[in-house]
């Protein structure tokens, strides 16, 4: 015979067995401090800077046309990034991109991430470790400095 315990309850909740307790435990990176996973905080201020630099460019260079502004922004991205590891945004809040085992980005795996970003759709889609789709296509992570 099949009794309640069999079943389970809605009681109990789902199985949080399989959960870290923080972004980033599954990775093996810290909970908090340098090598930590970057907070939505400072990738939104990160991002926001970025954006503006290139809209401050595009508006002296190219008379504010929208294209430009996401072509200088992804220039910017795909080039820091590819060289630095990090973008002016990055570098004011102090975050930075790095592979997942912690060597550089490198210039194919930035110019891809900026190319995914600039769709937007796959940095606002992100998992457990707050990984967008463009940094786990590319199997990096944006970590604090």
């Amino acid at each position: 015979m099949v009794d309640r315990r069999d079943i389970g309850s809605w009681l109990t909740g789902p199985d949080t067995s399989g959960i870290s307790k923080y972004p980033g435990e599954r990775l093996g990176l810290p909970e908090s401090g340098p090598g930590s996973i970057a907070r939505a905080g400072r990738r939104i201020v990160a991002i926001i800077i970025d954006w503006t630099l290139a809209l401050l460019i595009s508006n002296f260079l190219f008379s504010g046309d929208s294209w430009a502004t996401l072509a200088v922004f992804a220039a910017e991205q795909a080039l820091l990034i590819g060289t630095l590891g990090y973008s002016i945004g990055h570098r004011a809040v102090g975050i930075h991109v790095i592979r997942l085992g912690g060597g550089p980005a490198g210039p194919i795996a930035a110019l891809v991430r900026t190319l995914l970003l600039c769709l937007v759709i796959p940095a606002v889609i992100f998992d457990p470790d707050q990984r967008g789709l463009h940094d786990k296509a590319m199997k990096t992570v944006l970590i604090r400095r």
